[in-house]
Parts: C-alpha cells; structure tokens; sequence
C-alpha cells in the first residue's frame, strides 16, 4: 500500500528545529529526477519546482524538522542539561533513549529523580522538563570532550508496523515529506496546471518560520500544507474532542489555532476527494498551528490556503502512530488536488 521502507528512513534520519542539515540531504537526494529544479533557500528550506502550463503557483509546504533538544550544559559528573526545541509532553520522557549530536552522534538516557527517594509531595507533582538530564554512560572527561553547548538531541526510535499502523519517532512531520515525495513521483510523468512549489520547510517547530520566509519569496497563488493532526479517537475522549479517527481517510482542514483555511480551498478539497473515491474526514484541530498560516498570510496579498492532515496518535510524545490508509489516503488527495486546481471556479461565491 505504501512504502514502508522510504518512510522509515524518512523518519530515521535526524533534523532538530534550525539543525536540518541531514535531513535536508536527504531530501535532496530522493528528489533527483523528479522535478525540474531544487533549490536551497537562505533559511535552509528546500524548494522543488516542477513546471505547469500557467503561471499560476501552488506551494506545498512540508516541514522537515522534528521535535528535540539543544545541550546547553555538562556537568561534572558527566550529565548533560538541555533545552527544549519544540513542545513535548514531559511525562513521556523517563528513560528514553536519545542521541546527542556532538562532535560524534552519542547515545544517552533520558534520567530524573528515582521515585524511590521522593517525598510524597514530589510524586504528587507532574515531572517538568527541568527535572530531566541525560546520562550517556561515559565519562565525565569524555563527554565534556564530545558534547559542546549547542548540539542538537534528537529521539532514538526506529520505525516499527503495529497491525495496520507505523509507529516510530518523527512521524511529525516526516509522513508529510514521505507524502510529498511519493507524490512528486506520482506526477513525474504527468502535466499539472500550475507550477507547483513543492517546499521541505525548516523550523516549523519553534514557530513557523521556514514556511514564512519561503512564503515570502515564492509569494503562493494557492497554498496547501501537509502535517499530522491530533487522532484522540482513544478512551476518555467525548466524541466532540476526537477531531480525527485512525482509519478513516486523510482529513481537510477547516481550522487550527492559527488559521481558517480559505473556504474555497476546502470545498475545493472536499469535491476533488468525492470525485475520486479518497476516503476523507473533516479536521478543526483547536490548538496548535501548522505551515498553512504562514503561507496564508505571508505571500503578497495572501494565498488561497488550506491543510491535508494525517491523523496521528501520541503527538509531541516518544513515538507516534499513523495508519497506512491514512497515509495513502493523503497522496492521493494531494495527487489530484495538484492536476486539478487550475480548473476550478476560485471566485468568491
């Protein structure tokens, strides 16, 4: 059904916010002969263009960062302090393995207070992500050697199938890239309508910033972001609060935290999905923002934006989940979005 393979690597490969370098080439090198040219931008974001038969523009943004951590102090004992870069849920983090990319990429585990010597006031009380530090087992000299201060941390998780789903570390977003890709193969041979900017984006973690500049310099006519949303189709959810269900197609955004996508866009969406027999679902995610809002309101005057979203269960956690129908599901929306949107009525109605 999909290439399970190409997404593991795809989600193997290391990228903290603003330290893309790897992942980057990557990219780089899955897109040869895919497109008519790639180019690197001066935020790091990669920029893949394939011609169409008008001038019109369509950017696609998937963001190549994942969640991580920058070391920001050794002490002497050997035990790394670090800072956040993205959000995560600090409860899931005892005892996980990290790699640390110093001077040489080193293992370490993620360690706290031992539960056996808190107070019961401490074991009442959520860890923070002050309360971590990571122990790499080496010496103290040695690790003072390797590790500098400002070397990114990522998780160490290999991709794994469970059933129907993958779970692994990095699904956000490296499903995405693994969308797009997979769809630029899919359309190597075949004419699209406008010329499609499809755009591996940086820093999307700490604030957007990757799709902002390149949103900037490619100024969209229409937009469309590619990232994970919440699938909280598990017990305790009230039905009001799934947002999406695993299994159940690829979902339109209707709105996040930081956009309402363009109704256009949606509906447009919505009749392209119909036509073609994609399974699909309705997603207003209501906290949290994506690309989509930095492509929407920094190109000049604005683009006509929307989301294709893949429901993922444990966002912002260890590892998480995704349904390969899901993850179908989304190239092939994108797939037929991207041959038809030059044909389509934009005026405002």
């Amino acid at each position: 059904m999909i290439d399970v393979k190409l997404l593991s690597e795809c989600c193997r490969v290391p990228g903290a916010p603003g330290y893309e370098q790897r992942v980057r080439s990557f990219v780089i090198e899955q897109l040869e002969g895919l497109v008519d040219e790639v180019y690197t931008d001066p935020m790091g974001n990669v920029v893949a263009v394939k011609n169409g038969t008008s001038d019109e523009r369509v950017m696609i943004a998937a963001h190549m960062d994942e969640i991580g951590f920058i070391a920001t102090h050794v002490d002497d004992e050997g035990f790394v302090r670090f800072h956040t870069l993205g959000g995560f849920d600090p409860k899931t983090l005892t005892a996980q393995r990290v790699i640390i990319h110093g001077k040489k990429d080193i293992i370490g585990v993620m360690g706290c207070k031992p539960i056996h010597v808190m107070t019961p006031e401490e074991r009442a009380k959520a860890l923070k992500i002050g309360d971590y530090f990571i122990d790499t087992g080496l010496p103290a000299d040695e690790v003072k050697k390797l590790v500098y201060t400002g070397a990114p941390i990522t998780r160490e998780r290999e991709l794994i199938e469970m059933g129907e789903m993958v779970n692994s570390k990095s699904l956000d977003n490296r499903v995405s890239v693994f969308i797009l890709l997979e769809t630029l193969r899919a359309l190597k041979k075949k004419k699209v309508p406008c010329d499609i900017y499809a755009v591996f984006t940086v820093q999307e973690e700490i604030g957007l910033r990757g799709a902002i500049a390149a949103s900037s310099g490619i100024d969209p006519d229409y937009a469309i972001n590619l990232d994970v949303t919440l699938a909280y189709d598990m017990p305790g959810a009230a039905p009001h609060e799934r947002v999406t269900h695993m299994g159940k197609g690829t979902a339109i955004k209707i709105l996040d935290g930081m956009t309402v996508c363009d109704y256009r866009m949606v509906e447009f969406m919505k009749k392209t999905a119909k036509k073609n027999k994609v399974p699909f679902q309705m997603e207003l995610l209501p906290a949290g923002g994506t690309d989509t809002a930095g492509m929407q309101r920094h190109s000049n005057g604005g683009s006509i934006a929307g989301g294709i979203s893949i429901p993922c269960r444990y966002l912002h956690q260890v590892i998480e989940m995704c349904h390969k129908k899901d993850i179908k599901a989304s190239i092939d929306l994108l797939k037929h979005c991207l041959l038809g949107i030059g044909k389509y009525d934009w005026s405002f109605k």
